[in-house]
């Protein structure tokens, strides 16, 4: 069958399977599980893909999952991918399916994302014939736990082939019914740091026999907000927040150390490698005005997302030929982080965004909020953008 029919008729074959997706999407929503520990959702999405002809399914690492599906013509390799993993969160919500493991939550989105790629590759595994080269589905595993499980797939080969890869994520910001992308940067880079004051403690109402840390540490967080307002290029996007403060044990105690942990936020690489020296100058500084030491610990987390301009021109027109020009919009970068990036290191890809929100119908909780939630009418939208996509890059 000719790909312009396939892509005539793909409409009415995803409304055949749209509540069948919303089942999986629900059953993942009420069974999470956290990263690198999602045993039974790999078994559910393992079990689920060897129900659909056609596939090679393996397992490349303990809790991920992918799918191969070979066409009998020559061709590109495309890979799909879809994170798995859920939240330490405890769920608000009051669905039927709400989440039956206290303290785990998917707060982001993640079953949705299984469940669209479930939907894709039952469809697209109908359409072999239709298809050339390979269409690969990555199921990941901790996404949202450093350092993720992207690259731990990529160092087992998933990606050996591929020619281009592209991932999706229901956006919570963006209303229902819409689909964003953009070339060039998306998401930040996550990096994290964390810094110990060690200064001299002693009773409370002798504060000169003492170094106080809690005083210094205040003075450092305070200083680090210059980072960003004096010491770097206001066209650059930078993130420098403070998140964790922690000291002391008792009213009359002026504790010896203090310790401030938090994450750094970039796109620009020379400004991300640049940023622990400005950092230390400044916990330098201060501490050693106060006659005080310091030890601080600088980690890069993930790549940034940084779309493959080719890559996404052709998604963005995949798109709007799908759906219309009025549904497809230009994603607006986030200073959030994903390890959808190291799948970019090794082939050029895009991550584009899929409206999830409806605040009309009080569907407006942020991410990694414990009423999160997705307006369900975008799964079927994901179902098709992948499907789509793959049969036009293939063609």
């Amino acid at each position: 069958m000719a790909v312009s029919t396939v892509l005539t008729d793909l409409s009415a074959l995803v409304n055949e399977i749209k509540e069948e997706v919303v089942q999986w999407r629900r059953h993942l929503h009420a069974h999470p599980e956290l990263s690198f520990e999602e045993v039974e959702t790999s078994q559910f999405v393992y079990e689920t893909l060897q129900n659909f002809a056609g596939l090679e399914v393996s397992r490349p690492t303990k809790t991920s999952v992918v799918a191969r599906l070979q066409s009998d013509r020559p061709g590109p390799v495309i890979a799909l991918r879809a994170d798995m993993d859920a939240l330490p969160i405890a769920e608000e919500n009051d669905f039927t399916f709400k989440s039956q493991f206290p303290g785990k939550m998917h707060a982001c989105g993640h079953d949705g994302h299984t469940a669209m790629l479930l939907g894709a590759a039952k469809l697209l595994s109908r359409m072999k014939s239709s298809l050339r080269g390979e269409v690969r589905f990555l199921f990941q595993h901790a996404e949202e736990l450093f350092p993720g499980g992207a690259q731990e797939m990529v160092d087992a080969g998933v990606m050996d082939g591929v020619d281009l890869v592209l991932g999706a994520h229901l956006w919570a910001e963006l209303h229902v019914g819409k689909i964003a992308v953009r070339s060039g940067p998306l998401l930040a880079a996550p990096d994290t740091f964390k810094i110990t004051i060690i200064g001299k403690g002693g009773h409370a109402a002798s504060p000169q026999q003492t170094v106080d840390s809690i005083a210094i540490a205040a003075q450092v967080v305070t200083n680090l907000q210059h980072i960003v307002s004096r010491n770097t290029d206001p066209l650059l996007p930078m993130v420098v927040s403070v998140t964790k403060f922690i000291a002391g044990t008792a009213d009359n105690v002026i504790p010896g150390t203090a310790e401030l942990v938090g994450t750094v936020r970039t796109f620009d690489v020379a400004l991300r490698e640049h940023a622990p020296a400005l950092m230390e100058r400044i916990v330098k500084g201060v501490t050693e005005a106060h006659g005080a030491n310091y030890n601080f610990v600088y980690t890069n987390g993930y790549h940034p997302v940084i779309n493959d301009e080719e890559v996404t021109a052709k998604l963005e027109e995949c798109l709007m030929k799908t759906f219309g020009a009025q549904v497809v919009e230009k994603a607006t970068p986030t200073m959030g982080g994903e390890d959808f990036s190291a799948y970019q290191q090794v082939a050029p890809g895009t991550f584009f965004f899929i409206g999830a929100g409806n605040p009309e119908n009080g569907i407006d909780a942020p991410h990694h909020h414990p009423r999160f939630t997705v307006d369900e009418r975008a799964l079927p939208m994901g179902v098709q953008a992948f499907v789509a996509a793959a049969l036009q890059l293939l063609s």
